[in-house]
């Protein structure tokens, strides 16, 4: 047997069979973790509204056909916790959420109702379902205090957010901090074992990603329609990751919550190297380039809402706790994305096309 046949065996084995609630599966990062658990043999249960963009991952990748489609918001309390009691399943990752950061100054109030109280609910059916063992809830890189630091933020730095999206995502922390402490205590004598961990991420990049305003989504739609993309904040540096990079961390997590609980139960940064702390006007020439075509990018002249000028995550508890690191330099992830967009402006089968890309990556990462 070569090494990825073992690498994947190994995988399947732990997912096989597994039941697996997961929120926001209609969205970007939730369709590729879907198809993943999918394709390692988990029963999926889905719960999310629906996609909230044409075209869609969910639906060129043909998600539907892969688990347990429910659509539902996690504001409706009574709805989601008697989906998941329903059924009942061992492992919960939640991921659905108001994502943008520009959206949430034109609704501050839906995006608190969702991230905040959304999580809330969560936990709260999950308090009320005995057979869940482990929770991943993910967050995001921008829960941290943004002082403009060179340097990258580690999870105990203290928790922020200038704008609705980052402040609701550090609640969502800090609530799954208090559930952990209050309910999921394995000092508590009831016997109940559910361990719980956040998982902080962002600036994912990967095919299927068509969300309003953010970079790569906005570069594709310029490059298909012959238009120059306006860009807002060409200096900016955030740390850039295929969507596959985190995902693999949050399975770790889950895994490991499920063997050693007591242990795993706390936060993780998920993060490139520094080197892959590219700036916007970077990654936005890269792609420029690799398409081609007469694809081009301009500075907008409106800069817009504030937002964080240079965001860094240190992701080194991740790597020593976990053994999770990136495997995806950010030129090779800007490839694959390119190649899943191509691919998907040549009427490929994309669910066939993501499915390749998931098994180069296990190959890679040995997982």
């Amino acid at each position: 047997m070569g090494r990825r046949e073992g690498a994947l065996e190994g995988m399947v084995n732990h997912w096989q069979g597994r039941r697996v609630f997961l929120t926001g599966h209609t969205g970007f990062k939730g369709a590729w973790l879907a198809l993943w658990l999918s394709r390692l043999g988990a029963k999926i249960r889905g719960y999310a509204l629906d996609p909230c963009t044409q075209p869609n991952m969910f639906a060129l990748a043909s998600v539907g056909s892969v688990l347990d489609d429910v659509r539902g918001d996690v504001r409706d309390y009574p709805k989601l916790e008697g989906c998941i009691k329903e059924f009942a399943p061992e492992v919960v990752f939640h991921m659905a959420a108001q994502p943008l950061v520009r959206r949430s100054y034109a609704d501050p109030v839906g995006t608190y109702a969702t991230n905040v109280m959304g999580t809330v609910h969560v936990l709260e059916a999950i308090r009320k379902t005995p057979s869940v063992r482990a929770l991943v809830c993910i967050t995001t890189d921008k829960v941290y205090q943004n002082q403009e630091w060179v340097w990258p933020y580690r999870e105990t730095d203290p928790l922020g957010g200038y704008d609705p999206y980052a402040s609701s995502k550090a609640c969502a922390e800090i609530v799954s901090a208090a559930y952990r402490s209050s309910f999921f205590s394995f000092d508590q004598s009831d016997g109940r074992r559910t361990a719980l961990a956040t998982a902080r991420a962002g600036n994912v990049i990967g095919g299927g990603d068509w969300s309003e305003d953010r970079l790569v989504p906005d570069l594709v739609r310029g490059f298909c329609s012959g238009q120059p993309v306006l860009i807002r904040r060409p200096n900016a540096i955030r740390p850039w990751q295929h969507v596959l990079e985190p995902l693999h961390g949050y399975m770790m997590v889950a895994q490991r919550l499920l063997t050693e609980p007591a242990k795993f139960a706390t936060a993780y940064n998920f993060g490139p190297g520094d080197d892959d702390s590219w700036p916007v006007e970077r990654i936005a020439s890269k792609l420029v380039q690799m398409w081609g075509n007469g694809a081009s990018w301009t500075r907008d002249a409106d800069a817009g809402q504030h937002e964080a000028h240079y965001l860094r995550l240190d992701a080194s508890k991740a790597r020593f706790e976990l053994g999770w690191e990136p495997r995806l330099k950010i030129k090779t992830a800007l490839e694959w994305t390119i190649d899943w967009y191509r691919a998907w402006n040549q009427n490929l089968d994309m669910a066939e096309f993501t499915s390749k890309q998931i098994a180069e990556y296990e190959t890679l990462a040995g997982c």
